[in-house]
């Protein structure tokens, strides 16, 4: 199972012998606590030992996760980074998977488990595999919504959260700090919107290349130029102005593509157009035409070639300039 699965049901007796497996620490670290956590809690002598899977050998692990504690409770040994562990001592933990008994927790942390070998094979039939792959797309989405729910209180809408991960990355330990951040920010107030995105996680920088987009849709050239002179001078990096803008104008170029069998108003919701941009979105579509919307992709790519230098090179701030006035013109203008 993966490890979101098993983090919104982590089981009350889990198996004796488990392996999360993976690259998200940040996972592997959450599965580690839900698991541990159903085998402590009645039982403080069974808080578990952890060992660097480079500093241990088998005997010592398997002689400790076998000792009943003075309690009566099993034991919980934990070791991490246990990819050389599990080379080294193959064999023995494959003899181990087949008698470990209920009431104890072996659990190892290792990058990689193949599914093609005999320890895999045999955990899969009487132990726990949980696999800790990074999460992308639909999936990041809806785990940073339930985080703000489960662990804040908050409503995080799917728009709001996309903003996040368009900020930080996908790095979920960054973005589990940032979410902390917004639910100290937003305060009492139920839900986490955009706006707070942009101001706590996105800071000013961001804001403002809100603003310049909210002036490029209105056909306001000279604030947009305007505050793309305030980002440059200082100091953010044309590529990563272009990167906010892309962020936005992307959605607007996939919701035309949808037009093709549903109306505008529609087709910019189902594209993840921010809700309160929604209407100024349409208008702007309606503005400069189906024949320059349909080249919306276009015009980023020519912009991101030039940045990049190919077809000769041109001043930086030039070339933003450039995207902008281009985005910003009404249908028939040249």
């Amino acid at each position: 199972m993966h490890a979101t699965d098993l983090l919104d049901a982590p089981p009350a007796a889990p198996a004796p012998f488990a392996v999360a497996f993976g690259p998200s620490s940040f996972l592997k670290r959450a599965v580690r606590e839900a698991l541990v956590g159903s085998l402590t809690a009645e039982d403080p002598d069974a808080a578990p030992s952890v060992y660097a899977g480079d500093d241990v050998d088998a005997a010592r692990v398997l002689d400790e996760v076998s000792t009943v504690s003075m309690f009566g409770g099993g034991r919980v040994v934990v070791v991490e980074s246990a990819d050389k562990f599990v080379t080294n001592h193959r064999p023995t933990l494959e003899a181990y998977a087949a008698k470990a008994k209920p009431g104890s927790l072996l659990l190892l942390e290792v990058e990689k488990f193949p599914k093609t070998t005999k320890l895999y094979k045999a955990l899969a039939k009487t132990g726990l595999l949980v696999e800790c792959a990074d999460l992308a797309g639909e999936k990041l989405n809806a785990w940073l919504r339930k985080q703000a729910t489960s662990r804040f209180e908050k409503t995080l809408p799917a728009p709001a959260a996309a903003a996040m991960i368009e900020l930080v990355g996908e790095d979920l330990t960054l973005l589990s700090q940032e979410l902390a951040k917004l639910d100290s920010y937003a305060g009492d107030r139920a839900e986490l919107t955009v706006e707070d995105v942009a101001a706590v996680v996105g800071g000013w920088r961001t804001q403002t290349t809100f603003e310049l987009l909210a002036a490029v849709r209105q056909g306001d050239l000279d604030r947009a130029i305007a505050q793309l002179g305030k980002l440059l001078d200082t100091g953010e990096s044309p590529h990563r102005i272009l990167g906010g803008v892309t962020f936005t104008v992307r959605r607007l170029a996939k919701a035309v593509d949808l037009t093709a069998n549903r109306p505008l108003g529609a087709a910019l919701k189902s594209a993840g157009v921010f809700p309160k941009e929604q209407a100024e979105s349409e208008r702007y579509l309606r503005r400069i035409g189906r024949a320059r919307a349909e080249k919306l992709r276009h015009t980023l790519l020519d912009a991101d070639l030039a940045l990049k230098g190919q077809g000769g090179k041109l001043d930086e701030r030039v070339v933003v300039e450039r995207l902008l006035v281009e985005l910003g013109q009404s249908a028939g203008a040249s």
